[in-house]
C-alpha cells in the first residue's frame, strides 16, 4: 500500500498555472487501466468489496441518472480499495429486449424500408447484434470518460454466452421445481410492440376518455351498465350484479341480448360487484379484463377474444376489421341510433395503462403466456430484509419494499419478441413439452417456443451470473454476496426485488449486504428531469465543458439516502471552481515549500495544531457519513474543510510564519505537506483525476510507480479542542476587524493604528503579531486617538484610530447609494412575496430564493444604516 509520507519528494514540484481537465483525464484514465489499477484478484486474501453496475441499456447512452449511479458506486469502491480491501466495480450492459428491438425496427424502416418480418427472425437478430456492437463501444467510452474505475476484463453482457447459459439453467431449475408454468391469463398487451408486458412495464396515466351508460334488454327486463371501453361489449358473456342488491334480484337467471351479435348472455350474482358504483350492474368481458376474467372463472363463462394482436376487431359483424378506437366510435353511433345510450360523460378522466416503451395504450387480453410463481420467492426476498441479512438505506424505504414483495402477483415472463433469451421449451408433434438445459438437445422433430424472456429475468440473475454462476467459480466464492446495491428507489420493484428473489433462490443468500436507494434528479427549479420536460442535462457535455471531476462532485454533493438531488449547469460550475481552487491551493502549497520529507514535528504551533485537529474531525465525519451513504454530507464536510479551513484560513495564517523563516517555518511546511497529502486522499474517490495529478506532483513518486488509487485511506489522529477553541476566537477577532475596516471604507492595504486589550485572558497574547499582520493593524504611536472600539470576544477588545484613513464625505455618498440599492431590493422581493397569484404558481425553490434575497436586503439595510450613524 502506498505511503508517500515515507518518501522524499522529487525536487521538481511545478504545476501549470491552470488545470486542463480534458488532457489530464484522458491521460490518467489510460494509465490506470494500463497499470491494472481497477483489476480485482479472486485469489487475494484481502476482504472482498464488490459492487455490480446497474447495467445500462446497450443501445442507449449514459444519461445523468447513470452518471449519478456510477459516481456513487465508483466513490465507494475507490475508497474501499484505499482501505485495503479487494475492491471490484464490475461493468456490463443489458440487452434491453423491447427497447432495443424497437430501435432497430425503426432504423430498418427508416433506412431500408423493411420490417423485421421482411428479414426473418435469424437475419433480424443478426442486425440487432451488429447494432449492439456499435453502441456497446459508445457506452464503454462514455463510462471511461466519467472515470468509472471498473475491471474491464470482467465486463459482461446479459446475452453473452455465459449469462445465456445461466438464464437457461435458472429457467430449467425453476421449471423442474414447478415454479414456472404456462397458462391462459389476462395480460397487458402492447399492440405496437406486439408483446405481453408485465405490470411494472405499464405506466398508468390520467387520460380524458368517455364513460358511456348503455341499456341491455327491453322494458322491465332491461339493465343499464357503464363502460369506458365500449368496443369490448362485443365480447361480453354476462352482466353481473351484487347478490344482495334488491334492485336486480328479479333479473337474476334471466338473459339479455348483446346488441349486434345475436348472442344472449345471463345476468349473474357476484360479490365482486360494488352496488354503490354507477348503476350497480357491470358488463363482464372475461377475455379483456382481469376482474371480468375472475368473474368468468367463478361462473363458468365463455371467454371471447374480440380483437387481434394489433388491436383490430375480429368479432364477426359490422365492426370487423376496424381499429379498436374506430370501433369504439362506430359502436357508440350504432347504439345511439337504436336508442340504447342512456348517458355519456366526456371528458371522463381515468387511469389508463400505457406501454412504458412506446406509450401505446395497453390492451388487457386473454393470452397463453409463461409465468413465475412468486409466492415462495417473494417471501424469502422479504425475509432477507426483515431478518437483517440485507439492510436498506434509508430505513424508511423498507416499507415501500415490503409493499411490493408482500403483494406480488405471478410474474408474466414471456415476451413476443425476437431479441432476447429464447424460452428453452420445445414442443413435440403430439403436444409434448420438454425444457432443455444448457448442453442438452431437444428431441428430433420438436419445435422451440417462439417467445423470449422478459429482460428483467436475466437482469435478476446479474449479481451472481456475472461471477460465473452456475459454475462454482473463484469469483463467485470471493465476491458473492456483493457489498451493496446502489440504485434509484424508482426501480425497487423492477430490478431490486427480482434480484433479491433470484439470489435467495439460486444461492441461498441475498445478493447484497446493503441496498442504498437514492432519489430522483431534479433541475434547479426542483422539477423532475425527464425527456418530455426537456430539462435534462447531458453528462458528457458537462464533462467536455467542466471536466469529469466537476460532474462527479456536483452529483455526489447532493446525494443522500432516499432524497432527490438537484443538478444544474450552475452547480457544475461551482464544482469546477472547487477543482480549480484545489489546484491553485496545492500549487501555492508547493510554491511555499510544502514537503512530505521526514516525520511530522511534535512541537507544533497553535495554527498547525488547529489544522491537524480539523483534519482529524473531517476524516471522522467523512467516514461516518459514507458509512451511512450520506454522500452529500460527506462532500459538504470535505468542501468546507478544503475551502474554509485550508484555503481561506490555514494558508493565510501560515504566510507570516513562512515569511519569518527558521525552524517554525520548516515545521509548518511539513504540516502543509501532510494536510494536502491527506486532503487529496480524502477527495480522490469522488474527484480522482485532479487529485491524482496533484498528489503525484506533491509526492514526486510517479516515477516509482505510485498512484493515489492504492494509497492508504487517512486515519483520524485525534482532535485538539484547545487549539480549535483558540483559533476559533482568533478567526472571530480577525473577521470582526476586517468587517469593520470594510464597513468604514478603509482600504485593505492601509495600516490602521490599534491597541489590543484582553488578549491574555482570551489566550491569544502569543498570536498578537500574527493577528496584526492578518488585518493590517500597526502599533499605536504618539497621538493615538481611538475613533472606534470593538469587543471582539468575551475578554478581548481592540481600539482603532481610523482618523486620516477615510474620506468621510465620499464614504457617506457610497453608503447612501448602497442603501438605496438595498431598499429597492427589499421593496421588490417583499412585493413578490406579498403577491398571492405569484406564490400560487412559483416553485418552492424560487420562493425560497426570493425569501433569502429579502433577508439579505434587510440585513444590508441594518448594517449600512449603522455605518452611516457611526460616520455622523
Amino acid at each position: 500500500m502506498t505511503d508517500a509520507a515515507e518518501k522524499t519528494p522529487a525536487p521538481e514540484t511545478q504545476l501549470p498555472k491552470t488545470y486542463a481537465p480534458v488532457e489530464v483525464e484522458a491521460r490518467r484514465y489510460a494509465k490506470w487501466v494500463a497499470d491494472g489499477r481497477f483489476k480485482a484478484d479472486d485469489d487475494s486474501d484481502r476482504e472482498p468489496y464488490a459492487i455490480v453496475i446497474p447495467p445500462p441499456n446497450v443501445t442507449g447512452q449514459l444519461h445523468l441518472g447513470h452518471a449519478l449511479d456510477h459516481t456513487l458506486i465508483d466513490t465507494l469502491v475507490r475508497r474501499e480499495r484505499m482501505r485495503g480491501k479487494e475492491a471490484l466495480f464490475l461493468p456490463g450492459t443489458d440487452h434491453a429486449g423491447i427497447s432495443t428491438q424497437n430501435v432497430v425496427e425503426r432504423q430498418l424502416a427508416d433506412k431500408e424500408g423493411l420490417s423485421r418480418h421482411d428479414l426473418g427472425r435469424e437475419a433480424f437478430v443478426d442486425k440487432v447484434w451488429e447494432w449492439k456492437d456499435v453502441y456497446h463501444e459508445r457506452i464503454s467510452s462514455q463510462m471511461k470518460k466519467i472515470g468509472d474505475g471498473v475491471d474491464w476484463d470482467r465486463e459482461r453482457f446479459t446475452l453473452d454466452d455465459g449469462l445465456s447459459a445461466a438464464v437457461q439453467t435458472m429457467f430449467k431449475r425453476m421449471y423442474d421445481d414447478g415454479m414456472i408454468y404456462r397458462a391462459e391469463r389476462i395480460i397487458n398487451w402492447c399492440p405496437r410492440c406486439m408483446t405481453a408486458l408485465s405490470d411494472i412495464e405499464v405506466e398508468h396515466q390520467e387520460d380524458a376518455g368517455e364513460l358511456v351508460s348503455m341499456r341491455y334488454g327491453e322494458g322491465d327486463a332491461s339493465i343499464v351498465v357503464a363502460t369506458t371501453r365500449l368496443e369490448t361489449m362485443l365480447g361480453d358473456t354476462a352482466v353481473a350484479v351484487h347478490p344482495d342488491d334488491e334492485r336486480y334480484r328479479h333479473l337474476l337467471g334471466t338473459t339479455v341480448e348483446v346488441p349486434f351479435t345475436g348472442r344472449r348472455i345471463p345476468i349473474v350474482a357476484d360479490a365482486h360487484v360494488d352496488p354503490e358504483f354507477g348503476t350497480g350492474a357491470v358488463k363482464v368481458t372475461p377475455a379483456h379484463d382481469p376482474n371480468d376474467f375472475a368473474i368468468g372463472q367463478r361462473h363458468g363463462l365463455e371467454s371471447i377474444l374480440i380483437m387481434d394482436e394489433r388491436g383490430v376487431i375480429t368479432a364477426h359483424g359490422p365492426f370487423e376489421g376496424l381499429d379498436r378506437f374506430e370501433a369504439r366510435s362506430a359502436i357508440a353511433a350504432a347504439l345511439r341510433a337504436e336508442g340504447r345510450i342512456v348517458a355519456e360523460k366526456r371528458p371522463y378522466m381515468h387511469a389508463v395503462g400505457h406501454c412504458e416503451r412506446c406509450d401505446t395504450t395497453v390492451e388487457p387480453r386473454l393470452s397463453k403466456q409463461w409465468f413465475v410463481k412468486v409466492e415462495r420467492l417473494a417471501k424469502t426476498a422479504g425475509d432477507a430484509v426483515r431478518n437483517g441479512e440485507t439492510k436498506i438505506y434509508p430505513p424508511e424505504m423498507e416499507k415501500r419494499y415490503f409493499s411490493w414483495v408482500d403483494n406480488l402477483l405471478d410474474w408474466c415472463i414471456s415476451r413476443q419478441l425476437w431479441w432476447g433469451h429464447r424460452i428453452p421449451i420445445w414442443y413435440g408433434p403430439n403436444g409434448e413439452e420438454v425444457c432443455v438445459g444448457p448442453g442438452e438437445t431437444a428431441p428430433e422433430g420438436y419445435v422451440q417456443d417462439p417467445d423470449v424472456l422478459d429482460t428483467w429475468f436475466s437482469s435478476g440473475l446479474w449479481p451472481f451470473s456475472t461471477f460465473g454462476w452456475p459454475e462454482d467459480t473463484k469469483a463467485l466464492e470471493k465476491f458473492y454476496p456483493t457489498a451493496v446495491l446502489v440504485t434509484g428507489w424508482d426501480i425497487i420493484f423492477f430490478w431490486v426485488v427480482r434480484m433479491m428473489m433470484f439470489g435467495t433462490y439460486a444461492m441461498g443468500k441475498a445478493p447484497f449486504g446493503e441496498v442504498f436507494l437514492h432519489g430522483l434528479l431534479r433541475d434547479k427549479h426542483g422539477k423532475k428531469m425527464s425527456k418530455s420536460s426537456g430539462n435534462g442535462i447531458d453528462p458528457l457535455e458537462v464533462v467536455d465543458q467542466y471536466g469529469a471531476d466537476a460532474l462527479r462532485f456536483m452529483l455526489a454533493r447532493d446525494a443522500n439516502p432516499g432524497a432527490d438531488a438537484i443538478a444544474s449547469i450552475e452547480l457544475a460550475e461551482v464544482a469546477r471552481n472547487f477543482c480549480n481552487k484545489l489546484w491553485n491551493g496545492t500549487r501555492f502549497a508547493l510554491m511555499s515549500g510544502a514537503t512530505l520529507d521526514g516525520d511530522l514535528p511534535t512541537d507544533l504551533s497553535l495554527i498547525d495544531r488547529w489544522i491537524l485537529s480539523r483534519l482529524s474531525r473531517t476524516i471522522e465525519a467523512v467516514d461516518g457519513h459514507l458509512g451511512q451513504y450520506e454522500f452529500a454530507k460527506a462532500m459538504d464536510a470535505l468542501y468546507h474543510f478544503a475551502w474554509d479551513d485550508v484555503f481561506d484560513w490555514y494558508l493565510e495564517l501560515t504566510k507570516p510564519v513562512l515569511a519569518e523563516g527558521g525552524q517554525r517555518a520548516e515545521d509548518t511546511r511539513r504540516v502543509i505537506g501532510h494536510v494536502f497529502d491527506q486532503l487529496l486522499r480524502l477527495l480522490h474517490p469522488v474527484i480522482p483525476f485532479v487529485t491524482e495529478e496533484l498528489w503525484l506532483t506533491l509526492t514526486g513518486t510517479e516515477a516509482q510507480g505510485d498512484s493515489l488509487t492504492v494509497a492508504a485511506w487517512p486515519v483520524p489522529a485525534g482532535a485538539d479542542d484547545e487549539a480549535e477553541r483558540l483559533v476559533g476566537a482568533l478567526q472571530h477577532l480577525v473577521t470582526e476587524v476586517r468587517r469593520f475596516r470594510s464597513d468604514q471604507g478603509v482600504k485593505p492595504s492601509q495600516p490602521v493604528p490599534a491597541r489590543f486589550t484582553g488578549l491574555d485572558a482570551a489566550g491569544l497574547a502569543d498570536q498578537e503579531p500574527l493577528i496584526r499582520a492578518l488585518v493590517r493593524l500597526e502599533a499605536e504611536g504618539e497621538g493615538f486617538a481611538p475613533t472606534a472600539e470593538l469587543a471582539v470576544s468575551e475578554h478581548a477588545a481592540v481600539a482603532l484610530d481610523t482618523s486620516g484613513t477615510i474620506d468621510v464625505a465620499a464614504e457617506r455618498a457610497r453608503l447612501e447609494k448602497a442603501l438605496k440599492v438595498a431598499e429597492k431590493e427589499l421593496a421588490g422581493t417583499a412585493g413578490k412575496l406579498g403577491n398571492e397569484a405569484f406564490l400560487a404558481k412559483a416553485p418552492d425553490a424560487v420562493v425560497d430564493k426570493i425569501k433569502a434575497r429579502k433577508a439579505t436586503a434587510e440585513a444590508d439595510i441594518a448594517r449600512i444604516t449603522a455605518q452611516l450613524e457611526r460616520l455622523a
